[in-house]
């Protein structure tokens, strides 16, 4: 869990490469219901970021606390889908529509963390950061119907997202 801290301080205080053009525009969504949204996600794709190194069967789990904010729960298992479990929590308030500020662990720092899309059935999402050093497309369940990734894909693209990099994870 340490390592995940410390790989996590990378992205909170901007280390790594820059995965997007950041002239294009990249717009969160304009209206989020924390209550759909909240449960169990499954990492379907990323773009690679240090604090992710090694991590497969990716998961993140949010919960909507009382006060408003939003429990994170992100887990993965290192190296394989049955390998050692990594994890780390931390809490998310909403700064504006679609724009969370997330910390994770006793890091200092807090990353930004904008949902891009979400289906109508609230089944997939894609979030993305300003900054463009890091990405995601996220599904309830590991498997996402084909179609499903071509509209995700499409979002990322439209913000920016050299989709090269994109990497699929393994469950």
């Amino acid at each position: 869990m340490r390592a995940l801290a410390v790989l996590a301080l990378a992205l909170l205080v901007g280390c790594g490469t820059v995965w997007r053009d950041t002239g294009a525009p990249m717009t969160p969504v304009a209206e989020l219901d924390l209550d759909r949204y909240a449960g169990r996600w499954h990492e379907v794709a990323r773009f690679p970021v240090p604090f992710q190194r090694g991590c497969t069967a990716t998961t993140a789990d949010y919960a909507v606390q009382a006060d408003g904010t939003i429990s994170v729960v992100n887990t993965c298992r290192r190296d394989r889908p049955d390998g050692p479990v990594s994890r780390i929590a931390g809490s998310a308030e909403v700064v504006a529509p679609g724009r969370l500020r997330v910390r994770l662990g006793r890091i200092p720092f807090a990353g930004a963390y904008w949902v891009l899309w979400v289906a109508p059935d609230y089944g997939t999402a894609v979030v993305g950061v300003p900054s463009g050093r890091a990405g995601w497309i996220l599904h309830r369940t590991p498997d996402i119907p084909p179609e499903r990734l071509a509209q995700a894909r499409a979002v990322l693209s439209a913000a920016g997202y050299d989709l090269s990099h994109l990497l699929m994870t393994e469950h």
